[in-house]
């Protein structure tokens, strides 16, 4: 999926430099966010967690504009934004005096975050968005059991804002701040452990560049 979105992007990059009047806009995006993630664990019995995190990654984009004050785009991640390692040590019993400890890992992937967005300018160079995301989430664990968990995926949705300086030579530079939420995951399953993410949302704020076409 990341090879075949990187080759469509950098193709329209090429054709957009055939012609003036195609009215496409390419360009990157580097961000910054804060995110907040509830989740539960069943084992036995039911578990409850919240995290809280910060990210930053790059991005390229495509529009088409549509007139003069509607575009459509999309909006990739190439690279995979990772979680830090979480670890935890749960102690089995073995019998009714004895119980033996068993060290859990997790660490989190998420891949290929692509957002297609519709954008509309309220001003000359204010704008408002928004988008459908979705997101590959991979695990990468280590569990005491030896079992493991699935890989999911993530759908979303956007909404934001953002200041567009565009300059005679067709360049632009926009400053943007986005709010993201996430659908919550059905489950992931290892053996008889079920972790479900019951809420993901963040914010972000976005330095672009790009040129018109």
């Amino acid at each position: 999926m990341k090879k075949y979105l990187i080759a469509i992007l950098f193709g329209l990059f090429t054709v957009t430099q055939a012609s003036a009047e195609l009215g496409v806009n390419v360009g990157l995006s580097g961000s910054a966010g804060l995110f907040a993630a509830s989740g539960k664990e069943e084992a036995g019995k039911t578990v409850k967690g919240h995290e809280h995190g910060a990210a930053g990654w790059y991005s390229v984009f495509i529009e088409k504009t549509i007139g003069d004050r509607v575009a459509i785009g999309v909006d990739y991640v190439p690279d995979a934004l990772e979680s830090e390692t979480t670890e935890s040590v749960r102690h089995d019993k073995t019998s009714s005096a004895t119980a033996s400890a068993v060290e859990n890992k997790i660490q989190i992937d998420f891949q290929d975050l692509t957002t297609v967005y519709l954008s509309v300018n309220l001003t000359d160079s204010m704008y408002a968005k928004v988008g459908y995301m979705k997101v590959d989430v991979i695990t990468n664990e280590s569990l005491g059991t030896g079992s493991t968990y699935g890989d999911t995926d993530l759908d979303g949705q956007s909404i934001g804002f953002g200041t567009n300086m565009t300059m005679d030579n067709g360049v632009f530079i926009r400053a943007e701040a986005n709010y993201m939420t996430f659908d919550s995951s059905e489950g992931l399953t290892s053996g008889d452990n079920t972790v479900t993410l019951t809420n993901l949302d963040g914010v972000s704020a976005s330095l672009k560049i790009g040129k018109s076409f």
